[in-house]
């Protein structure tokens, strides 16, 4: 929260995770204030301070200047110690920081286009997110570490936003994605790089990856993801590649086959006739030459 209108200017108040306290800041530095007694507890008068962030009660804080003076760009954070008065670590980034959120575990940076995920321990970056344009800095963070998540805007028409599990974050395909395709009653998504050589099913209701398959060794193009379409069998998935195979896979169960019979399953009505008993009552199931290579 920021009001510059005054002749006082307060450029910017926050209260802390368990609003047990509050920073406010001005053109000529910042203080901390119990928010029960209105006692000051700290404060530093040094320059103009755009965002001041507590982590509880502790003596950490996460600073950002406000660029009026040289030595406090707007595009540095510094964690900052109150018992010793010196700057624990600095991170500088490109563009000017608009947000900072922060709990025990993780520190959020958001930028105009870009917001970073910390682990607040160690500093080590967890993730990147690309976002629509940001200008205010938009987001909402909640900081139980049971329920951690973090919420941006997602679009710059529409009032809709993204929210993240930040506890829960997973490694990423490195290569762009190829396919992309959600379970009918939308329990799953799965996705596939361009590589090609694992996909990847996560559970969308909590953001965790379900189950990781190998396609193969070698990169080849996944033309396309199928579910299963029948109650059944919801999360039966099918992939197609440029080598000419069909995949596939049974995430929640074996493939329901009698030995020697014809498959009784939602694969009865993707699979032609004359493939449908080559199955065998597996995880992963290769057709290979299904089809000619390269046709999608």
């Amino acid at each position: 929260m920021s009001n510059q209108s005054s002749s006082y200017p307060v450029f910017f108040v926050s209260f802390n995770q368990d609003n047990s306290g509050f920073a406010l800041s001005t053109k000529d530095g910042f203080k901390i204030f119990d928010s029960s007694t209105g006692r000051l507890c700290y404060e530093r008068a040094v320059g103009a301070f755009s965002i001041v962030e507590m982590l509880y009660s502790s003596s950490l804080l996460a600073i950002v200047g406000a660029g009026e003076q040289p030595s406090l760009s707007p595009r540095r954070l510094c964690l900052f110690n109150t018992t010793t008065g010196t700057a624990l670590r600095e991170l500088n980034f490109l563009t000017s920081i608009l947000a900072v959120r922060l709990n025990k575990k993780r520190l959020v940076i958001v930028l105009r286009e870009k917001t970073y995920i910390y682990d607040a321990n160690t500093l080590a970056i967890l993730d990147t997110i690309d976002t629509v344009p940001n200008l205010k800095g938009l987001c909402a963070f909640s900081p139980s570490l049971n329920a951690c998540f973090l919420a941006v805007p997602a679009s710059t028409t529409k009032g809709s936003v993204l929210v993240y599990n930040v506890m829960e974050l997973h490694s990423h395909c490195e290569a762009p994605l190829a396919a992309i395709v959600l379970s009918s009653n939308g329990m799953y998504i799965a996705t596939a790089s361009e590589q090609g050589t694992i996909i990847r099913v996560f559970l969308v209701s909590e953001a965790t990856k379900s189950y990781s398959f190998r396609r193969g060794t070698y990169p080849s193009t996944i033309f396309s993801l199928s579910f299963g379409q029948s109650m059944q069998f919801q999360d039966i998935l099918v992939a197609t590649s440029s080598s000419g195979s069909l995949h596939v896979f049974s995430p929640g169960f074996a493939i329901n086959q009698r030995r020697g019979g014809r498959t009784s399953s939602i694969l009865g009505s993707i699979l032609p006739e004359s493939v449908n008993e080559v199955l065998d009552p597996a995880d992963h199931h290769v057709l290979r030459n299904a089809f000619p290579a390269g046709v999608k």
